[in-house]
């Protein structure tokens, strides 16, 4: 099990720079994943911008947002923890989630119009963009989720689906494994991206028929697309210096018998 929870916290550092070297989360989003072993509990950065954090600093939490020990004096948790502890509650399914403010997504967020899919890679938004307004069940509020109820009532709003728009705030992302939630959170962004661009052309939209984005949606979330793009923004992370440090090293595997021949068959 260390090995691993080792992994799954180099991991989780890997993903929360990746979705912030490429531009999808600033200082204020998180990203987290349940427990490798522990359904009931999951593991998330301290607070801190999402391009610096490392394995050191990811915490266990119950599915209540608790600490499952206490921080060290002077560290502090997010403080929307309850978005990441809520959707774990309501969706066995959910293994990673990402809360963030992309401005492609923003126009949306205010305007309440439909996200659509506009590409093959945009069909990882899904079926469906739900809308969840903190006005409905609780009126003015400094519009962070920051109360469990808050966090529940989020968590309803996603239902069944992997993307929810947050009128007036950002957007929370869910995913079955990691490497699928950094997918969906960046394509989802890229395709807002294309959605406003086509907008301002002015000529009228032309998105995939539901047929098209089960299949895309399908095809894009075999291991190899998904391996490939992992390796890509990896590597581009190492370029840019910005890869965490802390690999766990890889379990040493037998070196092959040389010399023998295979017998035919």
């Amino acid at each position: 099990m260390a090995d691993n929870l080792a992994q799954a916290r180099h991991d989780l550092a890997v993903a929360n720079r990746i979705v912030a070297h490429e531009g999808i989360i600033d200082a204020f989003g998180h990203v987290s994943m349940r427990h490798p072993t522990k359904p009931d509990r999951y593991l998330i950065s301290r607070s801190r911008s999402p391009e610096v954090v490392e394995a050191a600093d990811i915490y266990e939490y119950t599915l209540d947002s608790e600490p499952l020990t206490p921080l060290p004096q002077g560290i502090r948790g997010y403080g929307e923890l309850v978005i990441h502890g809520e959707i774990y509650k309501a969706r066995p399914d959910v293994n990673a989630v990402a809360h963030h403010h992309s401005m492609a997504f923003l126009p949306f967020c205010n305007s309440g119009e439909a996200l659509l899919p506009l590409y093959h890679m945009g069909a990882q938004i899904g079926e469906k963009v739900p809308f969840w307004d903190s006005r409905d069940e609780f009126g003015d509020t400094c519009l962070l989720v920051l109360k469990p109820e808050e966090g529940a009532s989020l968590a309803r709003a996603l239902g069944p689906y992997w993307l929810v728009l947050m009128r007036r705030h950002g957007a929370t992302v869910a995913g079955k494994n990691l490497i699928e939630l950094v997918f969906r959170s960046i394509y989802s962004v890229r395709n807002a991206e294309l959605q406003l661009t086509c907008k301002a052309q002015g000529q009228p939209l032309s998105p995939l028929t539901p047929g098209e984005a089960k299949m895309a949606w399908d095809r894009n979330l075999e291991p190899r697309p998904q391996a490939r793009a992992w390796e890509y923004w990896s590597t581009r992370l190492k370029k840019a210096g910005e890869y965490p440090p802390g690999a766990p090293k890889a379990r040493a595997k037998a070196a092959p018998v040389r010399g023998t021949k295979r017998k035919k068959r």
